[in-house]
């Protein structure tokens, strides 16, 4: 799943769009400005003062401003995606996922979970603990970010054996197995406060 902060002060349209996406594209959760470290997507409506609050807090995430006055805004560059209202329904979720797919693949793309925060382009992930950077190869950097996008349900080892590996006829579930356990011992160094993956059911699921 990935993180929207969304601000607005019309909270009918909020809640309305809210509604939309869930029921449209999924893979989106919405998150409050308390939890604005872990926002993956900055969605604001109308309020240029909160976009710049934001992003003077150093903020990563991309984001994407609504407006219906576009000619007032001072800088426009700073926003990923700026859309017009009113607007089609379908052009907006386009842009989301867009912004999501520019964002997951930029330099300063990252995702952060259990204090952790992955950097898929550099294939490494940092341990906000100590600060401890690891380098992953690139089928570690792909099972976490599986592991992420549908990080509230259990995945299991057949479907990573699908989504991730493909069906290559040189892996079995103990390829996984042997890759996970490596991929643990890498990265959490047997520190049982740092667990990067939760074996659960015989799935895997990552810890938040």
């Amino acid at each position: 799943m990935s993180n929207i902060l969304f601000v607005s002060r019309d909270e009918i349209f909020k809640n309305d769009l809210i509604s939309q996406i869930q029921t449209h594209a999924g893979g989106f959760d919405f998150i409050a400005p308390e939890e604005a470290a872990s926002s993956d997507i900055l969605l604001i409506d109308e309020d240029w003062a909160a976009l710049q609050q934001y992003h003077s807090q150093n903020l990563r995430a991309p984001t994407i401003f609504l407006t219906s006055s576009p000619e007032e805004l001072e800088e426009p560059e700073s926003v990923n995606h700026l859309i017009v209202k009113p607007f089609e329904l379908g052009f907006f979720l386009d842009e989301l996922r867009a912004c999501l797919n520019i964002y997951n693949n930029s330099e300063e793309g990252f995702l952060t979970f259990n204090r952790y925060r992955l950097r898929p382009v550099h294939k490494d992930i940092v341990n906000l603990r100590n600060n401890e950077e690891t380098k992953l190869t690139e089928k570690e950097v792909a099972v976490l970010k599986y592991l992420y996008k549908f990080q509230d349900r259990i995945v299991g080892k057949n479907e990573l054996l699908q989504d991730v590996w493909e069906y290559s006829p040189d892996v079995t579930t103990h390829t996984i197995e042997t890759h996970i356990y490596r991929l643990r011992q890498k990265v959490e160094r047997d520190n049982p406060d740092a667990q990067l993956i939760l074996t659960v059911d015989g799935g895997y699921q990552l810890k938040i």
